[in-house]
């Protein structure tokens, strides 16, 4: 079982072009399969059945696992049993029929113009001017560091990428003459997303002054770098987020929360869904369709505020 385990992982990351989070998180959960079916004595990856499936899931579930996290284990069984089947390793597909909780799906937190525009502007201000120097305090590290969080919250709300994609973005995937980025989702799949006066007067203060200072050995053509002159890693630029917000005062947020706000903001703005869709890097209508009933919340709340007969 742990060669098909293998091959399984190879062939998400290699074939299906997942990414390395993904194949961790399926990857783990077919091992736990396996575990529960060696524990029913189905020793053979032949002796799997709908059966020893739905046990497992069964199990899960009564081990407090969320709705969230039954959908996806049994994606997971889904996505294997039909790989093994094809590749002659199971002689039928028993998870075809496996069905799965649907998962609840939480209107998204999202924050207000003015406290999304505090929290983007809490490093600090912008120079007006391309040539102007680096902000307060003066020590070059810590101005830098000041410059890198200002263009990461920028780019963050700005144009409602993944934290992911923001760490991932190399120098070259700016074009500053059209004002886009290039950015890599899901799947490797490529898209292009504007961005506003804000975030180019942000980047240019961080590429003039703030990345060759915080740039080294590691940096190679990273965007946004960490103190230690690597690439910046999606956990820091979480703390980085975070840790803004508490000191402005504002709801816990997270970089996905930035992005909630941004394709709020934009059909709360008039955007097309379809547009917001190809900017957030939406596979399905579906993922975006989410927003319009955030904003069909607050226009029930602001009916019940405001109408007399409310």
């Amino acid at each position: 079982m742990r060669e098909a385990v293998d091959d399984f992982a190879t062939h998400l990351a290699a074939v299906r072009n997942r990414s390395a989070h993904t194949v961790r998180a399926y990857v783990g959960d077919v091992v736990s399969m396996l575990d529960h079916a060696t524990r029913m004595s189905r020793t053979d990856l032949a002796d799997l059945d709908l059966g020893v499936l739905r046990s497992w899931l069964a199990r899960q579930r009564t081990t407090g696992a969320a709705r969230s996290s039954l959908a996806r284990r049994a994606a997971s069984a889904r996505t294997f049993s039909a790989w093994a089947h094809r590749t002659g390793l199971l002689p039928h597909d028993v998870a075809a029929t496996l069905a799965s909780p649907r998962a609840r799906r939480e209107l998204p937190t999202v924050l207000r113009t003015e406290q999304a525009a505090a929290l983007v502007e809490a490093p600090g201000p912008i120079a007006d001017h391309p040539d102007a120097g680096p902000p307060e305090p003066a020590e070059p590290g810590a101005a830098a560091v000041l410059l890198r969080d200002r263009v990461l919250l920028e780019l963050l709300y700005g144009t409602g990428v993944r934290i992911s994609e923001a760490c991932g973005l190399d120098v070259a995937d700016v074009d500053h003459s059209r004002r886009v980025v290039r950015v890599f989702g899901k799947g490797g799949r490529e898209r292009t997303v504007p961005y506003g006066v804000p975030a180019q007067r942000a980047l240019d203060g961080w590429l003039r002054h703030g990345r060759p200072h915080l740039a080294g050995p590691t940096t190679g053509d990273a965007l946004l770098v960490g103190v230690r002159g690597g690439r910046l890693n999606p956990t820091t630029a979480r703390r980085i987020v975070g840790g803004y917000a508490e000191a402005a005062g504002l709801p816990r947020t997270s970089p996905h929360g930035l992005r909630h706000s941004a394709a709020t903001h934009l059909l709360e703005g008039g955007a097309d869904l379809r547009a917001v869709q190809e900017l957030l890097g939406h596979s399905s209508l579906a993922s975006t369709q989410i927003y319009t009933h955030v904003s069909v919340e607050r226009l029930r709340a602001a009916y019940r505020q405001a109408h007399p007969r409310a």
